[in-house]
């Protein structure tokens, strides 16, 4: 019962999150807690038999794993340690008892450079395998601990130009690794191998819903309002321009938009002569943290600016028209087309808004919205109101401007984002006879 459990570990009320963990691996059986403090900020304890909790000291935005005899730390802002200052995004290795008991002989085993970020990583028994995004390409990368240090190597064998993600490893027993391969007219395809034993073979093919013969996947680069290079992906059949495109976006949440194979998508858009564009706008995790932390809370609008800079150069490019152009994006990415119709109607000639955040100046009072608040800002802040107010959706609404058509789409059964931003901006609208279907 409830009332005889034992208490572990307390946060406080304004933490995010609490949660707990055990390794039962044999020889490293260890319990951690972690206090997420906000969306972006935790502490991270190992609780000793005895209850002690010891904190592992690294940066609050960094996140930490730890296996078997090693801590790895990521970081997502500049650390300084020592004599040695490690940059945003860096994968650091130290042995976990010798940095509990005061060492910082830190080992950089990844570091990012300008068109190169870490995307995730996984252990196996023996090795540590790396995801890393070139200017939005998957590459993987072995990574061997040894007497002389760190062994990196490529990893062979795997298909090019396609999202791979590592799906799972037994980091206790084996080398083995399962991981999934897709495009965007490529279907998901399942490899597995044993590393220094078996090269990757595909066990099994997801279906394919579409003929992509003659469908191609390029790669552009737009220059954003600050003049940074915003890379975007179209997809395409041959016909004559400019034509029917469709624009996808999100950035935010630190989350990468990679090649993926849509069956709906490429039957009932590609197969039709339709071009479909990914943006990977900042906000995302394309280059790495800063590729997100530099438009956090006030610098929110360099995600506006750098999506409406793909639109323009899809333009540019005669690919397209802005009466040819439709936008899309959800929940996140819904904001992005509240704003994309309030900030810059002239560039679409359709926009599709899902489970969207439209009203800001209350978003931290409905569902899960105050978590976010490390993202967009607190609207209860007269300075971070300030900078929210401008963007806003729902308080930007112009009754004199003229407004490209909007689908808005919303779920009672969404338990983050609440269906009240999407019904009372789609009541807005039509009140003001604006072309909106809800």
């Amino acid at each position: 019962p409830l009332s005889s459990a034992e208490t572990v570990y307390e946060g406080q009320s304004t933490d995010v999150a609490i949660s707990a963990s055990h390794d039962p691996t044999p020889g490293f059986e260890r319990d951690f807690v972690t206090r997420s403090v906000d969306f972006y900020n935790s502490q991270h304890f190992e609780v000793r038999p005895d209850g002690e909790l010891v904190l592992v000291d690294v940066p609050e935005d960094a996140g930490i794993s730890i296996h078997h005899e090693w801590l790895l730390i990521r970081t997502k802002s500049v650390w300084a340690v020592e004599d040695t200052e490690y940059p945003t995004g860096a994968l650091l290795a130290i042995r976990y008892d010798d940095f509990l008991a005061g060492s910082r002989a830190l080992t950089s085993i990844f570091e990012p450079d300008a068109h190169s970020s870490l995307e995730h990583y996984t252990w196996t028994r023996d090795h540590l395998i790396l995801v890393v995004l070139t200017d939005v390409r998957t590459t993987l990368r072995i990574l061997t601990p040894g007497e002389n240090g760190w062994e990196d190597r490529p990893f062979e064998g795997l298909p090019e130009l396609t999202s791979i993600e590592i799906l799972d490893t037994d980091p206790d027993v084996s080398n083995e690794y399962f991981v999934n391969s897709s495009g965007y007219t490529s279907p998901a395809t399942l490899l597995h191998g044993v590393i220094g034993e078996t090269e990757p073979t595909a066990l099994k093919q997801a279906p394919s819903f579409f003929d992509a013969e003659g469908i191609t996947t390029e790669q552009f680069f737009a220059t954003s309002a600050d003049g940074t290079q915003v890379p975007y992906f179209v997809v395409r059949s041959p016909r004559s321009e400019p034509g029917p495109t469709l624009l996808y976006g999100y950035g935010g949440f630190e989350i990468s938009l990679t090649p993926s194979y849509s069956g709906s998508l490429g039957r009932a858009w590609l197969t039709q002569g339709g071009t479909y564009v990914v943006a990977n706008i900042r906000g995302g995790g394309e280059y790495g943290p800063g590729w997100h932390t530099q438009v956090l809370k006030a610098g929110r609008h360099k995600v506006h600016e750098d999506f409406a800079a793909v639109a323009r150069d899809l333009v540019d490019r005669g690919i397209t028209t802005p009466d040819l152009l439709a936008a899309q994006g959800g929940s996140n990415g819904g904001l992005l087309m509240g704003i994309m119709l309030t900030k810059y109607p002239e560039l679409f000639g359709a926009i599709v808004c899902q489970v969207p955040l439209l009203d800001m100046r209350r978003f931290h009072l409905l569902l899960a919205g105050a978590s976010w608040m490390a993202e967009y800002g607190d609207p209860d802040v007269p300075e971070e109101w300030a900078f929210i107010s401008e963007y806003s959706p729902y308080q930007n609404i112009d009754a004199a401007a003229s407004y490209p058509p909007i689908l808005i789409a919303t779920s009672t059964r969404d338990d983050r984002v609440h269906p009240a931003h999407a019904r009372k901006m789609a009541a807005r609208l039509e009140e003001l006879g604006k072309p909106v279907l809800y």
